[in-house]
C-alpha cells in the first residue's frame, strides 16, 4: 500500500508540474494577445475538458507532457495569405513544412490576423516560450528551499551509523581498498565494547567533540591504546571504554582515490574501531537555499548532457546482462517506482518517519522539475528552447537590419527547422520508449 502511496505521489506531482509548465506558457501568451485554443495536459485521447471563452481546457490520456495550442505557430511565406496557402515544393519534408504550415493557418479565423504567435516581437516570443521552463525552476527552487530551510539535509554527525562485525585481517589491494568480513576474524572493537547504533558520541578521553571528524583522527591516532568515550544513549550519558585496533590500511588521496605505488596501495598503520557515521538533520539558512539550488541546477545540467552516451548503457542492460547504472536517465515510469521505494522505506519515528519519507519524495519531484527546465532549454524545435533560439536569431537579424539601415529583414521562417523537429521528436519517442523498457524489466534500484 504504502509502495503505490508514493507512486501516486510522484504522479500527481508530475502533473501539476506539467500543468504549471504549461500555464508559464498560457498567462503571459494571453498577456500578449495571442489567441489560446487549447491548454491540455498529456497526450492522446481527450479524457476531460471544459471550454471557457475561446480556450478549451482538458486533460488527456497519456500523462507524459503537455502543451498549449497557439495560432499562427509557424509564419506563412511572402504573399500567402490564410486559406490561400501555395504549395510550390516537391521534396518529402518540404512538402510536410507546407502541409504544416496550411494546419497553422487553417486555425487563423477572420479577425485573428493580428493574434497569432510569429507577429510578436521577438521578446515577447521568448517570454512566452521561457514561461514554462521557468516554471518548473520556480518549482523546484520553492520546494528545494522548503525541505532545506524547515526540514533540513543529513550531514554526518559525531554519532554511531553502523557498527562493523569484525576486525578484516585480509590485505588491502587496489581493487579492494577495504576487504570484508570473513569467518575467523575478530570482533570490531566498537561492537566488542558496546557500543550502540545511534549513539552521540559527546567526549574521546575528557576532550568534547563536536564532529565525525575528531572522532576519526582519537581512533587514527590512538596506537592500540584503551579510549574512554562518553556517549549519550537515551537522554543518558554512558561510559565506555575501547580498544582500536591497529591496521594497516589504504590511505586516500583528496579526490577519494586510493593512493597507489608500483601497482600497490600505499598503506598506513591506524587505529580502527569499525563504525561508520550516523547522520543528522541541519537546516539550510534560506539566505544559502540559491547557491544550493544552483548546484543542483549545475548536476542537472551535467547529467542531461551525457544522456546520449548513457543511452548505450541503458540499452544493453534492457537487453543483455548488464547492470544499470544509478546515475543513468530514467523515464517517468522509474521516478513512479522510486517514489513507490522511498514510500515503502521503513524508518524508524525516532529517525524521522513518515517526514523522512515524504521529504525525499519532495525532493524527487523537485529533481524532475530541474531536469524539465534544463531539458526544455535545448535549442532544438520541437522543444520550449527551439522556439527561443528562432526569436533569438530573429532578434539578431532586425537589430543587424536597423544599424545597417537595411529594410526590416521580416520573421524568422521556423518552419524550416520542422525537419528537425519531426527528426528530433522521433529521437526523443524511441528514448522513451527504451527507458520505459528498460524501467519495467531491470529497474534501478536506489535501496537495495
Amino acid at each position: 500500500m504504502l509502495f503505490f502511496l508514493g507512486v501516486l505521489v510522484v504522479v500527481v506531482g508530475v502533473a501539476l508540474s506539467i500543468a504549471l509548465h504549461e500555464i508559464g506558457h498560457l498567462v503571459p501568451a494571453k498577456k500578449f494577445g495571442v489567441k489560446v485554443t487549447q491548454y491540455m495536459v498529456g497526450f492522446g485521447p481527450t479524457v476531460w475538458s471544459r471550454k471557457r471563452g475561446e480556450t478549451e481546457y482538458g486533460i488527456k490520456a497519456i500523462p507524459l507532457g503537455g502543451y498549449v495550442r497557439m495560432i499562427g505557430m509557424l509564419p506563412p511565406r511572402p504573399g500567402d495569405k490564410p486559406g490561400e496557402l501555395r504549395t510550390l515544393s516537391t521534396g518529402r519534408f518540404s512538402q510536410m513544412v507546407d502541409q504544416a504550415r496550411a494546419d497553422s493557418m487553417e486555425e487563423v479565423r477572420p479577425g485573428d490576423e493580428d493574434r497569432v504567435f510569429y507577429k510578436l516581437s521577438p521578446g515577447k516570443k521568448i517570454v512566452i516560450m521561457l514561461g514554462g521552463p521557468v516554471m518548473n525552476l520556480i518549482i523546484a527552487f520553492v520546494l528545494i528551499t522548503g525541505v532545506i530551510t524547515l526540514y533540513g539535509l543529513p550531514h554526518v554527525a559525531p554519532k554511531v551509523g553502523l557498527l562493523s562485525a569484525c576486525v578484516p585481517t585480509t590485505a588491502p589491494t587496489l581493487q579492494v581498498p577495504q576487504p570484508a568480513c570473513k569467518p575467523g576474524d575478530p570482533v570490531a572493537p566498537a561492537k566488542a565494547a558496546g557500543l550502540q547504533e545511534r549513539d552521540r558520541i559527546v567526549s574521546v578521553d575528557g576532550k568534547p567533540v563536536s564532529t565525525w571528524d575528531q572522532v576519526t583522527s582519537a581512533i587514527r591516532d590512538s596506537k592500540g591504546a584503551t579510549m574512554a568515550w562518553v556517549v549519550e544513549r537515551g537522554g543518558h550519558q554512558v561510559t565506555i571504554a575501547i580498544t582500536p585496533a591497529v591496521l594497516e590500511r589504504a590511505t586516500y588521496d583528496d579526490q577519494g582515490n586510493p593512493v597507489a605505488r608500483d601497482g600497490k596501495p600505499v598503506l598506513a598503520s591506524m587505529g580502527f574501531a569499525g563504525i561508520t557515521p550516523g547522520q543528522e538533520l541541519v537546516r539550510t539558512p534560506i539566505a544559502q537555499a540559491p547557491g544550493f539550488v544552483r548546484d543542483r541546477l549545475v548536476d542537472t545540467a551535467s547529467i542531461i548532457v551525457k544522456i546520449p552516451e548513457k543511452m548505450t548503457g541503458v540499452v544493453q542492460a534492457a537487453f543483455g546482462s548488464g547492470a544499470r547504472d544509478p546515475n543513468g536517465p530514467i523515464s517517468v515510469v522509474g521516478v513512479g517506482r522510486i517514489g513507490g521505494e522511498v514510500a515503502a522505506l521503513d524508518i524508524p519515528a525516532d529517525e524521522g518517519g513518515n517526514w523522512v519519507k515524504l521529504a525525499q519524495l519532495i525532493l524527487l519531484i523537485a529533481s524532475l522539475n530541474l531536469a524539465l527546465f534544463v531539458f526544455n532549454l535545448v535549442p532544438l524545435l520541437p522543444l520550449d528552447g527551439g522556439h527561443v533560439a528562432g526569436a533569438v536569431w530573429e532578434a539578431i537579424k532586425r537589430g543587424w537590419a536597423r544599424l545597417r539601415h537595411r529594410p526590416d529583414p521580416g520573421f524568422v521562417d521556423v518552419a524550416k527547422g520542422l525537419p528537425i523537429a519531426y527528426g528530433m521528436s522521433l529521437v526523443l519517442i524511441t528514448m522513451s520508449v527504451l527507458l520505459i523498457y528498460a524501467d519495467i524489466v531491470k529497474p534501478i534500484k536506489l535501496f537495495g
